[in-house]
């Protein structure tokens, strides 16, 4: 079931806000942001960031592989914003209006799909669906990275977490849908990716990269 409430929250200016503030203050979120850039491929064309949010982590592919283009999704009227000002005049990159609850649409093939702490607010049956509709529009030697804010495997440990992100258990963000990584890259195997693993990893921060491997000569 879609939780109206949750999705009603990032219409909002001030969630957004909050949001983005937050997530610039993450310890360590630069460290997972370059772990990802070291697994796009050095020749890839084109790449989907799947909840772009402010725009942060497709400028950095921007400047790691000059010659991309990229389309960014976000449904957030704010975000989308955001998104619009950091690549105006930018040809190289489309925002696009999209709810990740509801199915990817015609948006072509992609050498790489990307993701960077928006996944999480999905809930778990829609996080599955996705992966698999990544899965189908990645080309022959594509991968999908996802830096993930992923479940603790105790609640000891995620209380350790937030105390070291700087929250109580009130200030936690109530969209959150948080699952383990252990069943996410089983789904990512079931689906097809290949190499798939937990790349890079700080408490409830994590890399999860899975490719598509190119078929058989």
């Amino acid at each position: 079931m879609v939780d109206l409430h949750s999705m009603s929250e990032w219409q909002t200016l001030g969630h957004a806000l909050t949001y983005l503030e937050r997530a610039d203050r993450i310890p360590h979120r630069a460290a997972g942001e370059e772990a990802l850039l070291e697994e796009l491929p050095p020749d890839i064309r084109r790449v989907l960031d799947l909840g772009s949010g402010d725009g942060r982590l497709l400028s950095l592919v921007l400047l790691a592989r000059p010659n991309v283009r990229g389309v960014a999704l976000d449904f957030s009227p704010p975000m989308l914003d955001r998104l619009k000002e950091r690549f105006a005049g930018d040809s190289r990159i489309d925002v696009v209006e999209h709810d990740l609850d509801e199915p990817l649409s015609d948006y072509g093939r992609f050498d790489a799909v990307i993701s960077s702490f928006a996944i999480h607010h999905l809930d778990h049956l829609r996080k599955r669906r996705l992966y698999r509709e990544v899965w189908h529009i990645l080309e022959d030697g594509g991968v999908f990275c996802n830096l993930e804010h992923v479940a603790s495997p105790t609640p000891r440990l995620h209380q350790r977490f937030l105390q070291a992100i700087g929250l109580t258990a009130e200030q936690e963000d109530s969209t959150n849908k948080l699952l383990d990584v252990e069943t996410q890259l089983g789904w990512l195997r079931e689906i097809g990716f290949t190499d798939v693993d937990c790349h890079w990893k700080w408490r409830e921060l994590a890399l999860l990269v899975g490719g598509k491997a190119a078929p058989p000569a």
